[in-house]
């Protein structure tokens, strides 16, 4: 499992490929006032959240996604979401995935492939919630520790948003093979459902109580 350093934590910038880069970045205690790479159509969906908390989560999560395309050379187009609420990039090119937890925010990009990503603070209520998204077979795997169950929790996130469509339960269909605390990647499968059982390889990096898990199809 490969560890954020604590020195860059504040804005992590990691160019995965050629073609792919993600980007973990603090949620700003203020609105930024630079909004001025958003399209037309995104300024409009941010004048309609009227929580400055939303606000900043909204505009972190867009600049993150500005930031690993900045990593690639590439211009910023604009996103919007589809009626499963998958990001969407308006020139139809590449493929994007966003998450924000408290003080954090993160996304990633990949110009051939669907991608997901995912934050999460490890929190002791995990475990009580252990029962609504793990399997039978999980819950007698994972030990029960916080860590564990947020990694997992996690790890089957960022595989709901890279499958990227409704109707898919973290309990009943998406399924993770048993992993240890520190495994460099987390294995996953969607079963029984009308999705391809494509088998998923989830990245987990852990700094401090923070959790951040990725995947490229």
């Amino acid at each position: 499992m490969k560890a954020l350093k604590q020195e860059t934590i504040q804005t992590k910038i990691e160019k995965i490929s050629a073609v792919s880069a993600l980007v973990l970045r603090e949620i700003p205690a203020a609105l930024e006032t630079e909004t001025s790479f958003l399209s037309f159509r995104e300024r409009l969906s941010l004048a309609n959240i009227t929580h400055p908390l939303k606000q900043r989560e909204w505009v972190a999560a867009r600049m993150a996604v500005k930031e690993s395309l900045d990593a690639l050379g590439l211009v910023y187009p604009g996103f919007y979401k589809d009626r499963h609420g998958k990001s969407h990039s308006m020139n139809g090119i590449g493929y994007v995935s966003l998450s924000h937890t408290e003080r954090f925010a993160a996304a990633i990009y990949h110009q051939e492939m669907p991608v997901g990503i995912d934050i999460d603070h490890v929190r002791e209520k995990t475990l009580r919630l252990g029962p609504k998204f793990l399997s039978d077979k999980e819950l007698e795997f994972l030990p029960k520790d916080p860590l564990h169950y947020t990694l997992a929790w996690s790890a089957k996130e960022t595989i709901f948003k890279c499958q990227g469509r409704k109707g898919i339960s973290l309990r009943e269909h998406i399924l993770l093979d048993p992993f240890p605390v520190d495994a460099p990647f987390i294995y996953g499968q969607i079963h029984h459902t009308d999705h391809s059982n494509h088998f998923y390889k989830v990245k987990p990096y852990v700094q401090n109580d923070l959790v951040m898990t990725y995947t490229v199809w």
